[in-house]
């Protein structure tokens, strides 16, 4: 029998390896975990941060020198390994312009094996300014893709439109692994109120807004009966706590949960999960909430229709529409069957569509014919 041959896996935004959980933590593994149910020995090639938050075009030239002195001390310990011991291929999860691959396909060039990349994004409007030079590494690895994983529709307009000839767009939506999270040992009990969940780390910026949209639309339906358990932590905790002020004896704050028995049990137990979403690329813990029968209200930023079936498995409401939001959420509160239908059927999506299973078997089809020929 032969053994499945090497792939090279790198997480230029986060590897799955880091301390803070993160949706984008729990992708890279989940990627991971994916390739090796496709037939292949996936295995983290390096741990280097591209990520370039403020753009500091001087920081981006340094990310740059370290990444290309990375690539050339990884292409000789490549070679000196024997053939069937070297990677058949190179896999990269989540590029774009904060966050460029400069090592990638200088490894995979020199060792003449594919390149590929999951959740690709472009952005034209970034080729001049703070970020210009990022911009050039993640367009330059996109464009040296010979086929890129495209995990939401948001992303692939761009991808779309520069597409070289030889590459291969190839969907793959986000995923779970259900068999990751423990069997359920409570039924949910009946309440009289309606009970709210929301999981999301608290930094500033794009979840901080995120807070805010929630709290000035859970104000808004203050005469319904509702409570809200938050799952979450960061710098940004105290003002948030605070935009919740006005409904303490409501909101329970949990801090950072990272325990999936006590996860699972929050999520089963609610009712409604809620989030804004603002600038989110498609959110994992409207995923999660999914996989337990807990349907979704969310802003439809980005990829998130990508991950909420609207009027399905959840409701979608305009990004950033604190009104729209509170409609919404006023609606179902005032129905708890339509709830409890959309959670059922979030949960078949979920375990019929969206699981390791099914991205394990899409990576298989599309990889297989890179690497034909090679071992894998």
């Amino acid at each position: 029998m032969t053994h499945a041959r090497p792939v090279a896996f790198y997480a230029p935004l986060k590897s799955p390896n880091h301390p803070l959980p993160s949706g984008d933590r729990t992708m890279a593994r989940l990627l991971m975990k994916a390739l090796d149910r496709a037939g292949y020995s996936t295995q983290l090639a390096i741990e280097l941060r591209t990520l370039d938050k403020a753009g500091d075009p001087q920081h981006q030239e340094h990310i740059r020198q370290q990444s290309l002195e990375e690539a050339s001390r990884l292409i000789e310990h490549y070679r000196a390994l024997p053939e069937q011991s070297r990677p058949c291929l190179w896999f990269t999860y989540h590029v774009y312009y904060k966050a460029p691959d400069w090592i990638g396909p200088r490894v995979a060039e020199a060792l003449n094996i594919p390149y590929t990349v999951a959740e690709g994004s472009r952005a034209a409007k970034r080729a001049h300014g703070p970020w210009a030079l990022g911009h050039e590494g993640a367009e330059a690895a996109l464009d040296r893709a010979d086929a890129i994983f495209v995990m939401t529709a948001h992303d692939r307009e761009a991808l779309e439109t520069v597409r070289p000839p030889r590459q291969a767009l190839v969907d793959l939506p986000p995923f779970l692994d259900v068999r990751d999270w423990p069997l359920s040992s409570t039924h949910r009990a009946p309440a009289d109120e309606s009970r709210l969940l929301t999981v999301a780390m608290m930094r500033k910026g794009d979840k901080l807004a995120s807070y805010g949209i929630l709290a000035a639309a859970l104000e808004r339906v203050q005469h319904l009966p509702w409570s809200l358990d938050i799952v979450g932590d960061g710098e940004a905790r105290a003002e948030i706590e605070q935009l919740f002020s006005s409904m303490a004896d409501r909101v329970r704050f949990h801090g950072r949960i990272e325990n999936r028995t006590e996860l699972k049990t929050l999520y089963e137990n609610a009712d409604l999960f809620l989030w804004p979403a603002v600038n989110e690329a498609y959110g994992m813990v409207l995923l999660e909430a999914q996989a337990m029968g807990c349907p979704a209200l969310a802003g439809a930023y980005g990829g998130v229709p990508s991950v909420v079936k609207h009027g399905e498995t959840g409701i979608l409401t305009q990004p950033a529409d604190i009104a729209g939001f509170a409609d919404a959420l006023s609606a179902l509160l005032q129905d708890r069957d339509r709830l409890r239908i959309l959670g059922a059927t979030a949960l078949n999506f979920v375990h019929r569509e969206r699981d390791l299973d099914h991205a394990a078997l899409r990576l298989r089809k599309a990889l297989e014919p890179l690497t034909a020929g090679m071992g894998a």
